[in-house]
């Protein structure tokens, strides 16, 4: 899988988020010390055909699409605070969708 994860810059200045680490609990954890907990994300997946550099870091054995997914966080207030492009293996992954009535 290829991520890449991006925060607002007044948010991540000056934090681990900018330093190439772990951070200890993960980004959610660190959001949340700074005031900014992690409350909705919104996922949108899409089936696509990989660039040649994604073809090539996943080692796709032949011309299969990738999953493309963009997922935000947002915190109070409905700010959001990461924005997550996350590409996979199509042939790999399978999604499962849980929705609960409100």
């Amino acid at each position: 899988e290829l991520v890449k994860s991006y925060y607002p810059m007044p948010i991540a200045l000056g934090t681990a988020i900018t330093e190439k680490r772990k951070i200890r609990g993960g980004t959610p954890a660190l959001l949340a010390e700074l005031g900014f907990p992690p409350r909705t994300s919104v996922d949108r997946v899409s089936a696509r055909v990989p660039t040649q550099e994604q073809y090539r870091a996943l080692r796709l054995p032949s011309d299969l699409p990738v999953l493309r997914t963009l997922r935000v966080v947002f915190s109070d207030d409905e700010r959001p605070v990461e924005a997550t492009v996350m590409v996979k293996a199509g042939h790999l992954y399978e999604l499962q969708y849980e929705f609960t009535a409100e």
